[in-house]
């Protein structure tokens, strides 16, 4: 299992929300670049970086920061506003890895199947769901698709990687949603699961490492101090030796 620390910009800044509230964005660190590098020094190996403004109004308000952040040295999965096939060979030519589709993977059945058929290693779907079913545009807009009918469907369709968030656990600290986890692992059909939302501690990581997701996001666990990302890091790396 990775452990991937997040960095959400809104307005060029690096900010957190709780439950996924603009309301709620407020500032954690000084500066993203100088952040990432302090993650990469703790032996970060990935980076997730979320466009707030994308994900909100489709603006590319920090493509200029995202770019500098994927010339660090390490692979950057991004999200955020990622709807059509120009915003996903953009961000890819601009250096990320990895481009997370959210909303438009919901909405849009015939962009997600071609933006996998042309970069399938290179794609993850968020998944991001409340009371079971899934919401798009920034979490603003509720749907009628239940999340676990949905990873069933895309994976079928060939999407690898899945990032599945509960929001009602986003920025609170009150544990990963091991149910909701366990429910994707076995709709996924073997596709990556990585795990987003609630992590608070090392037991968290302990938790998720015993359950066998492939990854896990944390944001604000690591800037409020009660996660210690270099700690985190060598749990996962040992777990099982």
């Amino acid at each position: 299992m990775i452990i991937i620390p997040a960095i959400d910009l809104l307005n060029g800044s690096c900010v957190r929300l709780v439950r996924g509230e603009y309301s709620t964005a407020h500032k954690v660190a000084a500066d993203a670049l100088e952040t990432a590098r302090e993650f990469i020094a703790a032996g970060a190996q990935m980076l997730h970086v979320v466009d707030l403004d994308g994900a909100r109004d489709g603006s590319r308000t920090n493509a200029g920061v995202i770019e500098k952040l994927c010339a660090l040295g390490v692979p950057v999965q991004t999200g955020g506003g990622i709807r059509d096939m120009n915003a996903v060979e953009r961000c890819l030519s601009s250096g990320a890895s990895r481009v997370v589709i959210g909303s438009a993977a919901v909405e849009d059945e015939d962009f997600l199947r071609r933006a996998v058929e042309k970069h399938a290693k290179a794609v993850a779907v968020g998944v991001d769901c409340q009371d079971g079913y899934l919401k798009t545009r920034g979490w603003r807009e509720s749907t009628k698709v239940h999340y676990s009918d949905f990873v069933r469907k895309i994976t079928d369709m060939g999407v690898r990687t899945v990032i599945y968030t509960d929001i009602s656990r986003d920025g609170t600290l009150e544990g990963a949603a091991l149910g909701g986890l366990a429910e994707v692992i076995a709709a996924a059909g073997g596709a990556d699961v990585i795990a987003s939302g609630g992590v608070r501690d090392l037991s968290d990581i302990d938790a998720l490492l015993k359950l066998g997701v492939s990854g896990v996001i944390c944001g604000k666990s690591i800037y409020s101090g009660t996660l210690d990302l270099k700690a985190a890091i060598t749990r996962a790396q040992n777990y099982g030796k």
